[in-house]
């Protein structure tokens, strides 16, 4: 078993529920969708087994891992998540929520792109559900999304640099509609990866 793997580094959590706890990232390459605002190369990857990957995170001394990318759903499966779960390993996911999530992960962070309503046939529940937003974007309608406890806009930023009309335009959204809450990209923000 392999993966294609971008980059593994080892930071904060820079962004929504989890933000500020230490995780090890484990940024798979390839994406099943090409979203204009995406500021991550993930097109480029190495083939990596499984042993490898364990083999390089084993130094960073952390147990939490998030599954980014691209869409990391494209690669993982249930095997590949059981093996880190018996290593030990607690596990989060970054989606675009096109494709199941594997059984085993233990925080699943959804980013829907397009598509909301079959989003929730392939997962009916997540952790949190992160939309990034510019001005003008409509809010999503939560009846057709799955469910969760926490409804997230975060504001498109232009790489490090905050965009104030994104920012200003969601804390409207929010005020209107206060079930959502404001999740920016603090890692940005901080200067971390």
């Amino acid at each position: 078993m392999s993966l294609n793997v971008n980059e593994i580094f080892y930071s904060l959590q820079g962004e929504g529920g989890r933000t500020g706890q230490a995780s090890i990232f484990i940024r798979l390459a390839k994406c099943n969708l090409a979203c204009s605002f995406c500021d991550t190369d993930f097109e480029h990857g190495v083939k990596m087994t499984i042993d490898e990957v364990l083999n390089d995170i084993d130094k960073f001394g952390c147990k939490w891992i998030i599954w980014t990318g691209g869409e990391p759903t494209l690669q993982l499966n249930d095997k590949i998540v059981a093996l880190f779960k018996e290593r030990g390993y607690k596990q989060a996911i970054e989606t675009n929520g096109t494709k199941r999530v594997p059984n085993g992960i233990d925080y699943i962070t959804c980013s829907p792109k397009q598509n909301f309503e079959k989003v929730k046939e392939l997962i009916p529940e997540v952790d949190e559900l992160r939309f990034p937003i510019m001005k003008g974007d409509p809010l999503p309608d939560i009846s057709i999304l799955p469910k969760t406890e926490r409804y997230l806009l975060s504001p498109i930023f232009d790489d490090s640099v905050i965009i104030q009309e994104n920012v200003d335009y969601c804390i409207s959204l929010i005020k209107e509609n206060p079930t959502w809450a404001l999740s920016l990209q603090t890692h940005k923000l901080i200067g971390i990866r």
